[in-house]
């Protein structure tokens, strides 16, 4: 019988995400985003939020429409190249950005989710990036203190998970998830199929049920791709 961290509605499942709050959200683009946990959060009007991901959707779609709804007060994210809307909220003030080169935020996110407080890097040192950080040298080269990052709360999409809380993440939808699961306090799962527990091969479990509190099944997903090109023939 499937019971376990299953949840009953992406509402209840997101009820107790309050202003304020930092999230993490996985995905990469509009690449195995929780697109159905982030329109749970602009129905539910949470504000102040502090989002951790690699970017921030698009204008229309994923954590873009947590922007147009002013529900974002900051962002760490590595790349925002694709988002009006950031842009504009950006360059008028609304919206606080911490960049940050993407490998330094996945090894943010991991440090924080195996509970390293901080590791040194070589990555933006000489740059703006290193303003203001603890400055180190290893063997005649300079390195800079990043902090790992431990969200309130998490929100991740995987192909399947188990009523434990075990997920797999489907090929390049993997992309940040695994990451943001383990670092976020609480960290909510939306999938594509729950299966009984014991059905996933140990080997091909991504994410141990451990770093789940919450799994909830998702319907009609739409996958977006923020640019599509075709060559004329």
């Amino acid at each position: 019988m499937k019971k376990g961290k299953i949840t009953e509605s992406f509402e209840a499942t997101i009820q107790d995400i309050y202003d304020g709050a930092t999230i993490i959200v996985g995905g990469f683009g509009l690449c195995g985003i929780p697109e159905k946990a982030i329109l749970a959060l602009r129905e539910k009007g949470v504000k102040d939020l502090t989002i951790v991901s690699n970017n921030c959707g698009v204008d229309d779609w994923g954590l873009g429409l947590l922007l147009a709804n002013k529900q974002i007060k900051k962002m760490i994210s590595s790349y925002v190249g694709e988002n009006k809307i950031f842009e504009r909220q950006f360059l008028s003030g609304e919206l606080e950005v911490e960049l940050v080169p993407q490998g330094t935020l996945a090894e943010r996110i991991r440090a924080g989710g195996a509970g390293i407080p901080g590791f040194y890097t070589a990555t933006g040192v000489g740059t703006p990036i290193a303003e203001g950080k603890e400055h180190k040298e290893f063997d005649g080269k300079t390195y800079i203190l990043e902090k790992g990052i431990v969200g309130d709360f998490a929100l991740v999409k995987a192909w399947k998970a188990d009523p434990l809380g075990n997920l797999v993440y489907q090929k390049t939808a993997r992309n940040f998830n695994p990451l943001a699961a383990m670092a976020g306090k609480i960290t909510i799962a939306e999938v594509e199929e729950i299966v009984e527990a014991g059905e996933l091969h140990p080997d091909q479990i991504h994410t141990p049920s451990i770093y789940v509190q919450r799994v909830l099944k998702g319907e009609n997903y739409e996958k977006r791709i923020e640019r599509r090109k075709v060559t004329q023939v």
